[in-house]
């Protein structure tokens, strides 16, 4: 397995027209999202990096929601994604789209971004899956510098393990795309949804809903106390010498 840290430089989007077929997955994972956004309640939200600005969430129940990038116009925040400038525990719903594979420190990007969440706050994270058609075209020599094949695809369980580690619980995971062509798209949906969910493994992209979970460092040890049982034999002995006082 391939140490998530890298020492070499990746070319992030900041648009969804950057990457091939960019519109296509972006209205895909807007499907779910709006199917997601009516559950999610609280005060602030944060869309993390361009793609995941590009979003529509206006049926979210989340008023205040904070579009951050460097580049893409409809940031709203202007700031470093290792450093947010936000206090801690400031937001309950944060969004990931695509940014885990182009970035050289998966791990310190979700550090930083359980820093800022509350707890039970929401993580929705999006991406590609190596073991699929569009991972498999990263192999093709000529594809290895364009997007999205240049940056570094991770498979849903290695996310898992990550989010696991930050006690973050997975309440959804959702595979899908097997087959990402665009033209005839009812036929290939069609013939998606016959397959069933054995072949869900392969789909191109992943949609992973995750919530933080705070568990106490140390349990806490009830107040009451069991009381200690009189053993026969002291209370023969006392029952003994007291007949011998009294006598």
């Amino acid at each position: 397995m391939k140490p998530a840290l890298s020492k070499k430089k990746i070319v992030h989007p900041h648009s969804w027209d950057e990457l091939a077929h960019g519109q296509w997955v972006s209205e895909s994972i807007q499907t779910r999202l709006d199917e997601w956004c009516p559950k999610l309640f609280g005060y602030h939200l944060l869309k993390l990096g361009g793609l995941s600005c590009e979003l529509v969430s206006c049926n979210c129940n989340i008023q205040h929601q904070v579009n951050l990038d460097t580049k893409n116009p409809l940031h709203n925040v202007i700031a470093d994604r290792y450093q947010l400038p936000f206090l801690e525990k400031s937001f309950d719903v944060v969004i990931l789209s695509h940014q885990l594979e182009f970035i050289d420190d998966p791990h310190r990007l979700l550090r930083e971004v359980d820093r800022v969440m509350i707890d039970d706050g929401y993580l929705i994270i999006t991406g590609f899956n190596p073991f699929s058609l569009v991972g498999l075209s990263s192999l093709m020599p000529w594809r290895k510098k364009n997007l999205p094949w240049c940056g570094r695809m991770f498979t849903t369980n290695r996310i898992k393990d990550w989010l696991g580690l930050l006690n973050y619980q997975v309440i959804h995971c959702d595979s899908y795309a097997q087959f990402p062509m665009k033209r005839n798209r009812a036929l290939w949906t069609w013939l998606e949804g016959s397959l069933g969910d054995w072949a869900s493994p392969m789909g191109s992209l992943y949609f992973i809903v995750a919530r933080k979970r705070t568990y106490p460092l140390k349990p806490i040890k009830p107040h009451w106390q069991l009381k200690k049982k009189l053993t026969p034999v002291s209370v023969n002995y006392r029952t003994s010498e007291t007949h011998k006082r009294s006598s």
